[in-house]
């Protein structure tokens, strides 16, 4: 069993860390202030090929692992919790089922503008009615001709108001199920009937977007099929594994931030005469935010090493993203706690990287869900 990473790994990994360190941080709590899309951020991250890291270089990706997706995606999201999310659904949740289930005419078409940074992408699932359950899908697209013909509306979809494609799921055989819903691939600035209808306001991750989409006879071309019909939740099931590895690198990440930051504070803050690293509640506290968060890499990195090696992931990704969640959720706490009253005042990051922990219990599954997606595997 070798921990060490390969030199390629590395070198992503310290760029990921420079750039984040350098490029990111220093801006990213008047994005979050000002809830601005980082976009110079965002390009500049595709010029690295890191929004589509283990794209092909034939489609304008970095043609490298998902193990380096992982260690990028934490170096990240340490420094901003929003421009981690928009890199992790731009390679997650579209280019991988682009990539995929898509021809070689889809490939090109739409996947290359997004891996390589030009544009982003998104990923149109969750609806009102229908998020841990899909079967509950109520947006329907219906063959007419030449043409697909797209009615419904999508809820809380990252980068939803700043992307250019998404893959969007519908139903295009009632009474069918799982087995009735169909993935397409849409061009959403070029598609009538379409229209970004709201963007949420929210309690984190606030320089990232989360819009409703709106489709009102939205008209398709045939081609915009992703692989076969009814095949769709087949294609969702293995995109939101990968999905999850992102999740748990982003909350690993933000984690990462916690710890240094909580660390960096108790060895300057005095009380009774002595740094609060002298007493032992306050070693307790951070000994277990670092014993949590090295386990929770290990499992991420665990679920990207079988993804890379194609071996079935589902159990491990869904574990790396509950426990990830959890384990930087209840750091987070700790860390404002640390900090006391500093930890409540935005004078500090601290609150910032609470409110952006808390979503990743919450999207690419419930920390609920994950526990049966783990318990059906251990079951069967």
């Amino acid at each position: 069993m070798d921990f060490a990473l390969t030199e390629e790994q590395q070198m992503v990994r310290d760029m990921a860390r420079r750039f984040a360190e350098t490029e990111i941080k220093p801006k990213a709590a008047e994005l979050d202030e000002k809830h601005e899309h980082p976009a110079d951020i965002v390009k500049q991250l595709g010029e690295l090929k890191m929004m589509g890291i283990a794209v092909p270089e034939e489609y304008g990706g970095g043609g490298m692992d998902y193990v380096s997706y992982v260690l990028a995606l934490i170096e990240v999201s340490k420094a901003c919790a929003s421009t981690g999310v928009i890199m992790s659904v731009n390679n997650s949740l579209y280019c991988y089922p682009v990539q995929t289930y898509g021809t070689e005419e889809q490939k090109k078409k739409y996947l290359y503008p997004c891996a390589s940074g030009e544009v982003i992408g998104c990923y149109g699932l969750t609806e009102a009615g229908a998020g841990s359950d899909p079967a509950g899908l109520r947006t329907t697209a219906v063959r007419d001709g030449d043409e697909w013909v797209i009615n419904g509306e999508k809820k809380f979809i990252t980068n939803g108001n700043v992307s250019v494609y998404g893959v969007i799921a519908a139903v295009t055989e009632k009474g069918k199920g799982y087995k009735g819903i169909s993935s397409f691939v849409v061009n959403l600035e070029d598609t009538p009937g379409f229209k970004v209808s709201r963007v949420e306001d929210k309690l984190g991750i606030l320089a990232s977007g989360t819009a409703e989409l709106l489709f009102e006879n939205a008209g398709l071309p045939a081609d915009a099929l992703l692989g076969k019909e009814g095949e769709g939740f087949k294609q969702m099931l293995s995109t939101l594994d990968c999905g999850r590895i992102g999740i748990a690198s982003q909350a690993v990440g933000i984690g990462r931030a916690v710890l240094e930051e909580a660390l960096e504070y108790a060895k300057t803050r005095e009380q009774f005469g002595k740094p609060i690293t002298a007493f032992q509640g306050i070693q307790w506290k951070l000994a277990d935010m670092a014993t949590e968060l090295d386990a929770a890499e290990l499992l991420t990195l665990k679920a990207a090493w079988l993804e890379d090696h194609e071996k079935p992931f589902e159990k491990e990704a869904a574990m790396a993203k509950m426990y990830a969640s959890d384990v930087t959720m209840r750091a987070s706490i700790e860390g404002v706690q640390i900090l006391g009253g500093y930890g409540y005042c935005n004078e500090y990051p601290m609150e910032r990287h609470m409110r952006d922990a808390k979503i990743c219990q919450i999207y690419e599954g419930t920390n609920e869900i994950m526990r049966v997606v783990i318990a059906n595997n251990l079951i069967k």
